[in-house]
């Protein structure tokens, strides 16, 4: 008998090592990866995907201090969370200010420091938390049989270890050109490369 899991994903983390490997993130390519995901003993029950909407409101910039205006559509999100078997759980995204592209920041014999030099900086705020409540559910529930985390985030350790003890394997997911975090493999049963979906 097939184990049943469930596929929880960091949707920042998984965003971030796509791209930097030269990914187009979108629906489509975050299906394939969760798909990717499942051993072949094993079915999937649910795909749990965990992100931010957009950051909406304005900034005054770091140097000329004119206003602008950030903003984006979450439309993608919400075509995700009506592929099959897939649920969205929304954090909020926090904008943190701007912060230099290059330090230390110099002006001496160079030009002028501009906007341009800054970037945003935004947190995602409530992510792991909702991861950790979907594994203690998973846990008391028993609908599972194994977990299978894509993040980095040690935050999600307390969850990880409730999951156990309940009884449920944790399998925690290696990205290709990703490094999991030592501690979180001191906490998980299996750890488990995964290579990015072919177009």
């Amino acid at each position: 008998m097939p184990k049943r899991i469930a596929v929880l994903i960091d949707g920042g983390y998984l965003r971030v090592l796509s791209r930097r490997a030269g990914h187009t993130y979108n629906p489509d390519f975050i299906e394939k990866f969760a798909v990717l995901c499942k051993g072949a003993d094993e079915e999937i029950f649910r795909i749990l995907y965990y992100d931010c909407a957009p950051y909406t409101g304005q900034a005054r910039l770091p140097v000329s201090g004119t206003m602008r205006q950030f903003g984006g559509s979450d439309e993608w999100l919400k075509e995700l969370s009506r592929k099959d078997l897939f649920a969205v759980r929304g954090g909020v995204l926090k904008f943190r200010g701007f912060k230099p592209k290059n330090i230390p920041v110099t002006t001496t014999g160079g030009p002028p420091v501009q906007d341009t030099d800054f970037s945003p900086d935004f947190e995602q705020k409530g992510v792991d938390m909702r991861i950790g409540l979907d594994i203690a559910l998973f846990s008391d529930t028993r609908s599972v049989d194994r977990i299978v985390l894509v993040s980095n985030d040690t935050d999600c350790i307390p969850a990880m270890k409730h999951g156990r003890k309940a009884g449920l394997q944790v399998v925690i997911v290696e990205l290709p050109g990703g490094h999991v975090a030592p501690e979180l493999l001191s906490h998980a049963d299996f750890k488990r490369p995964i290579a990015w979906p072919t177009p």
